[in-house]
């Protein structure tokens, strides 16, 4: 028989879906892959019972409906101040990993270098692959998960493509500053470089950060893709709804790509959502304080029990290190815990270039009831990590 693509020969399955998978085995809360089980906002809800009855079931315009696009500018306009053409400079995808993939083939030819931070959202380094891309892996150093910018420059040297960008970063829930996007824009523009901005947690920041839109700084639009997606803003991660915003140059090129992965994100989804899409700053103050509260119960609960862990400053993710428990497969390690603690999470692993065996990722997008019901399970991880003597196969 012919020989299969070798382009996947580096890939494992996503461990946070093998995790999700192996924590429904286990009758474990699933605090690995991160979705909310809570409901979307009612009137998100009340416009798709309307939609269903209504013409729009036949593919909509490639690259996004014209009413959707439009919201989209708008709101884009609202929280950046930046006029954007929604014709020009939008396309709308089924979720934004294919946003990021989009993107990726939009700029990158074969054999073109990516810097990616590390840790990093498993996809990125799968979708440099994808594009026969070359990853450059720039450490993000732990516990406080800052760059080196001497570090990042010698990444610049080497002549990259472009830099992914995540902020609010997903695993590490850091919200860069001002002054690190600056010198990231700066040798973006000394250098020449594209920047893929993965902003799906822009409005989960919690006080006193804040979070600052990359295409604002001063000549950033024309070299910024931005990828966003509206799973986590309106907690409907099953619709598969995303977008990228950037200059005309790079949407024209998306648009075809688009076209050839997907066709189009789901027309009558599009419709509903442009009622979400239209909502005041009162429902975005809520959604952040309903986080900032989840937030705020499971890390006490985390520091009540002891465990050691880098506080979120966005996105809901929160990182635990479980290096007193000598973990040496933290793959084992998690597999084991959804078994006898009855609780999933991520390997860290899985986001780190480097070998680090010591980080598990806990989200916190549930109920209150779940949050403590998982608190409750991990007070005995601390006694049966001793007497399983880091053996956690």
């Amino acid at each position: 028989m012919p020989q299969l693509s070798n382009r996947t020969n580096t890939f494992t399955e996503s461990m946070i879906r093998k995790m999700t998978r192996i924590s429904l085995e286990h009758n474990a809360i699933n605090l690995s892959q991160g979705f909310p089980d809570f409901n979307p906002p009612k009137p998100l809800l009340d416009r798709l019972a309307q939609v269903v009855y209504e013409n729009h079931h036949q593919y909509e315009v490639t690259w996004g409906s014209e009413g959707m696009r439009q919201a989209l500018a708008d709101k884009h306009r609202h929280f950046t101040g930046q006029t954007i053409n929604p014709d020009e400079n939008i396309v709308v995808t089924c979720g934004s990993t294919e946003a990021m993939m989009a993107a990726m083939m939009s700029v990158c030819n074969e054999g073109d270098k990516v810097i990616i931070f590390s840790p990093f959202y498993e996809n990125y380094g799968a979708d440099a692959i994808l594009t026969g891309a070359i990853p450059i892996y720039i450490p993000l150093n732990p516990p406080t998960f800052t760059f080196d910018p001497n570090v990042l420059e010698d990444a610049f040297r080497q002549g990259p493509k472009a830099l992914i960008l995540c902020n609010p970063s997903n695993p590490s829930g850091r919200v860069f500053t001002m002054d690190e996007l600056k010198i990231i824009a700066d040798l973006a523009e000394r250098y020449d470089v594209f920047v893929i901005v993965d902003e799906v947690y822009e409005h989960l920041v919690y006080a006193p950060h804040k979070h600052i839109y990359f295409g604002t700084l001063p000549g950033m639009f024309d070299r910024t893709i931005t990828c966003n997606s509206l799973s986590k803003t309106y907690s409907i991660t099953g619709w598969r709804l995303g977008y990228i915003v950037a200059p005309k140059r790079v949407v024209d090129v998306a648009k075809k790509v688009h076209d050839f992965l997907t066709v189009g994100a789901a027309a009558p989804l599009q419709e509903a959502i442009i009622t979400a899409l239209r909502f005041d700053d009162s429902y975005y103050k809520e959604l952040l304080d309903i986080y900032t509260e989840k937030k705020d119960l499971f890390i006490g609960g985390l520091r009540r029990i002891g465990l050691s862990f880098t506080e979120p400053e966005g996105a809901y993710y929160v990182m635990v290190d479980v290096s007193e428990f000598g973990v040496k497969d933290d793959i084992a390690f998690c597999e084991w815990m959804a078994r006898e603690v009855g609780v999933g999470a991520v390997p860290g692993s899985s986001f780190f270039r480097e070998n680090v065996q010591h980080y598990v990722r806990f989200h916190f997008a549930k109920n209150a009831d779940t949050l403590n019901e998982a608190l409750n399970r991990l007070e005995s991880l601390r006694p049966k990590a001793i007497a399983a003597k880091g053996n956690f196969r």
